[in-house]
């Protein structure tokens, strides 16, 4: 429920705004405003909310949160009207439109808040009623830079609005109306509420878990396989001990164990030897025995996710701002891994997706000004650069281990994230090349992000659904 035009009244005479200074200005989403005021030996943090159902003006209590990057609206106030100096606040009779008039030195501006569910605004205009700016553009209304906005003119014409019978509310709480409408709208303000932010928080952690509990599921039955990797090494033994009695294209070995007597039935590839079927099943027990250690490991790193993500929900639930809580939800908030170890290098808001598979760290740039920022920010001269040749696309970087080769496991994950996130991944195969970042030069004068490696390999990438999948589990949100 959004206030009506007596609570708007009520609320300006308790805040009584002329005189203050705006100092700062925060958007903490593309709904929410707030000025940071000062004067007459007091400070307050106004909050404007656009959001439909709880549109709204009144005193923020509450510490702010604020956004991971500047929003443009934001940046244009505060270099309209910051430092400005609020001379009029008040409502345009009681169409729930408030009018701040604002000098900032020989400048002055009108700053319009409306307050209406179907099409809340907040308007920048000059002195003549020309638009500046607006939080939400709409050309049709003429709400935009260089448009014409003059409401009180429209009234003049209309002829004052009826004097509704409305009411302010009775809200529980102590204290002045800005706190208790302020503490009302915390529980019940629509997007902004705790109620419906807490129950998004517990969604999405529900989602993340089921899939990180499926992908145990997954590797518990793959740790099955790979525990009995020893029967292929007595396969092998008991191949090379009966190499004399094996014809040549022969499918099957029927014989009895060399140590227990066990009737045996081994399957045997009919193209090759003896011998070279022996090598093949020492091969499978050497694969299945660091397998076994590659699984246990995600394991381990999945259980240790399933943990954090139980602590990023408590911490959720427990935060009582839902501003803070917002915010949390929009980043994705305390990012749990399903690789079992921290976010590691570079940890914080960091650009692009981010992946930790085995204890190795894969970057990806979504689009040119994400690659440039990678490349500009956290890559290093030893880190491996991969990128899909002939189309557009990310950049992928997988950061350098000392002492470490990459393992072609590792590369042929980053070359599936490469080509999945180009132009190319229809095609569903591709090729690739690579090299170390210390190879890439930026030729002068090209447009951002471009550069021309050296010393670069081939590789060519089929598209593999399933080590997609199982990269999406070890995604760390930065």
């Amino acid at each position: 429920m959004s206030l009506n035009w007596k609570e708007i009244d009520c609320i300006l005479a308790e805040l009584e705004l002329p005189g203050l200074q705006i100092q700062k200005v925060y958007q903490s989403a593309y709904d929410l405003l707030m000025l940071q005021l000062h004067g007459k030996g007091r400070s307050l943090t106004l909050l404007i909310a656009l959001s439909p159902g709880a549109c709204r003006l009144h005193e923020h209590f509450q510490k702010t949160a604020k956004t991971l990057r500047p929003l443009r609206f934001a940046e244009f106030c505060k270099a309209r009207l910051g430092n400005g100096w609020i001379e009029g606040a008040r409502q345009l009779g009681n169409n729930r439109i408030i009018r701040l008039d604002i000098r900032r030195g020989k400048e002055r501006r009108r700053c319009y808040v409306r307050l209406w569910s179907n099409a809340a605004n907040v308007i920048v205009t000059d002195e003549t009623g020309a638009v500046l700016d607006a939080m939400r553009r709409s050309p049709k209304r003429g709400e935009i830079t260089g448009g014409q906005y003059e409401p009180e003119a429209a009234m003049a014409l209309d002829g004052p609005p009826p004097a509704d019978a409305y009411t302010i509310r009775e809200l529980p709480g102590p204290g002045s109306f800005n706190q208790r409408i302020g503490a009302w709208y915390a529980e019940h303000g629509g997007a902004l509420s705790l109620d419906a932010l807490r129950a998004q928080a517990e969604k999405r952690c529900r989602a993340r878990r089921e899939r990180l509990e499926a992908a145990i599921e997954r590797l518990r039955a793959k740790e099955g396989e790979y525990q009995n990797a020893g029967r292929f090494k007595e396969y092998g033994d008991v191949v090379m001990a009966n190499t004399g009695l094996l014809q040549p294209g022969a499918s099957w070995l029927e014989t009895a164990h060399y140590a227990t007597g066990e009737a045996l039935q081994i399957k045997l590839d009919s193209r090759k030897t003896a011998v070279q079927n022996a090598q093949q099943y020492y091969r499978q027990y050497q694969k299945a025995v660091r397998g076994l250690g590659d699984v246990q490991a995600e394991i381990a790193g999945a259980q240790t996710a399933l943990r954090e993500l139980e602590q990023t929900l408590q911490r959720m639930l427990g935060e009582d701002n839902p501003l803070i809580l917002r915010r949390m939800l929009q980043t994705k908030g305390p990012a749990p891994l399903a690789s079992g170890r921290g976010a590691g290098p570079g940890e914080g808001n960091r650009p692009g997706l981010w992946f930790c598979r085995r204890d190795w760290l894969i970057a990806v740039g979504r689009d040119a000004a994400e690659n440039d920022a990678l490349l500009r920010k956290t890559a290093k001269g030893r880190d491996l650069w991969l990128h899909v040749r002939d189309y557009a696309g990310s950049y992928v970087f997988i950061k350098h281990r000392p002492g470490k080769t990459v393992p072609l496991d590792i590369l042929l994950d980053g070359g599936n994230l490469a080509l999945f996130y180009s132009k190319g991944r229809n095609n569903g195969e591709g090729d690739l090349f690579y090299t170390q970042v210390q190879y890439l030069r930026r030729p002068k004068g090209g447009p951002k992000g471009l550069v021309i490696p050296a010393q670069e390999k081939n590789l060519h990438i089929k598209a593999d659904r399933q080590r997609l999948k199982e990269l999406e589990l070890c995604r760390i949100d930065p």
